[in-house]
């Protein structure tokens, strides 16, 4: 079997499956949460566009940056490996005639296409919500596309780094947790180059937010502090980079290493 083919048949298949789990569902309930607060705050300011463009800075900042694209890559990316050897099905995967590198690329690409739809899902709403009193404005759109963007290339890097260690790790999503929820939380704060060892820095570089003239609001820049950006298109090169690597790491190590089954 061809290596693209098989990756398409991986693909078909894993994402018909993904989007029928409870933990699909679950994800997706947690992603109105920025809608419902969105409604809300649409209620209580308005009028105040510029206040109400200063949350979104917030919710996407908070939320989607720093929590929803992390808890989703942390869970399906680890998963890409350890459902097999849970569920008992990696013998039946490795016995077709499919590489073993076709596996990862496939359930990698299903659950990233599954995770950007429910960011988008999220996403979308919100940030019209909030920004409705501004929707002509080209820049507005612009900048939806922009986070969206971000957020898309926030998936592809952690994706394949979870991805990388559960396939590494029996126990990853611990690792990953500490990885997620410390490491990347603690060293965007540290000074100088050492914000550079972390996959959210190089997000944030991308997301050019300054203090909102008009409307009475401003920019809310307080997940920015301390930070020293890299040039956009070194940061999107760098990420690119990340992605690329630990996927090609994963592959290799799943070709070689034997998984044995737990009693």
């Amino acid at each position: 079997m061809k290596a693209t083919r098989a990756v398409r048949e991986v693909f078909g298949f894993f994402g018909g499956l993904a989007w029928k789990t409870g933990k699909t569902r679950v994800f997706a309930l947690l992603g109105l949460i920025p809608v419902a607060l969105a409604v809300v705050v649409r209620i209580v300011l308005r009028g105040r566009t510029g206040d109400m463009v200063a949350v979104f800075t917030e919710i996407l900042m908070v939320f989607f940056l720093q929590f929803y694209i992390v808890i989703l890559t942390l869970f399906y990316g680890t998963s890409i490996t350890a459902e097999e050897t849970e569920n008992r099905t990696l013998a039946y995967l490795t016995t077709r005639p499919v590489p073993k590198p076709a596996i990862i690329l496939g359930k990698y690409a299903a659950y990233g296409l599954l995770m950007f739809a429910m960011v988008a899902a999220s996403l979308i709403p919100s940030y019209f919500l909030l920004n409705a009193g501004r929707l002509g404005q080209p820049e507005v759109i612009k900048a939806f596309f922009v986070d969206l963007g971000v957020l898309g290339l926030g998936i592809l890097a952690y994706s394949a780094f979870f991805t990388f260690l559960g396939t590494f790790l029996k126990r990853a999503i611990i690792l990953g947790l500490i990885f997620g929820f410390g490491w990347e939380n603690v060293i965007q704060y540290f000074p100088g180059s050492t914000q550079r060892f972390s996959v959210v820095h190089y997000l944030k570089s991308l997301l050019p937010y300054r203090p909102v003239t008009g409307g009475g609001g401003r920019g809310v820049a307080l997940l920015l502090f301390r930070l020293e950006p890299t040039p956009p298109l070194l940061a999107v090169l760098a990420l690119t980079a990340i992605a690329a690597v630990f996927l090609a790491l994963a592959c290799g190590l799943f070709r070689i290493k034997e998984y044995l089954y737990e009693d």
